[in-house]
């Protein structure tokens, strides 16, 4: 039995994956990792023009990144072409500097790095008895 829920939670999230690609809500592939310094998102855009079809944006610790894919091929025979709309956002940690974020494209891979202030050490309060 424990063996089956690992395998059924894969296998549903496949499901979910592949219907959200099926509706046209093709998510941002992300990955992220935290240091005491700073966190960084690298995202999978591969085949876009960062200048012109990627958006990105931070408000109230949320840093949301948008995209949009318009490709036409057209030969003597035949044409093709792809659509579409790509919305993913991230809650930043709430030790983030967001007018310090920064961000760089290189081969398909978008790297958004936000630097982390000090956290400062949380404060003891006395309690008093009566």
């Amino acid at each position: 039995m424990t063996s089956l829920v690992p395998r059924l939670w894969s296998e549903l999230s496949e499901w979910f994956e592949q219907d959200s690609l099926l509706r046209g809500t093709n998510p941002i592939r992300l990955e992220d990792h935290m240091t005491d310094t700073e966190y960084t998102i690298r995202a999978e855009l591969p085949g876009l023009d960062p200048e012109k079809d990627v958006q990105i944006s931070v408000s109230d610790g949320v840093l949301a990144i948008r995209a949009e894919r318009r490709e036409e091929k057209q030969t003597r025979y035949r044409s093709e072409f792809r659509y579409g709309s790509f919305e993913r956002s991230v809650r930043l940690p709430s030790n983030a500097d967001e007018q310090g974020a920064r961000a760089k494209y290189d081969k398909g891979i978008l790297e958004i790095t936000v630097p982390l202030k000090a956290q400062p050490e949380p404060r003891r309060i006395q309690i008093n008895t009566v």
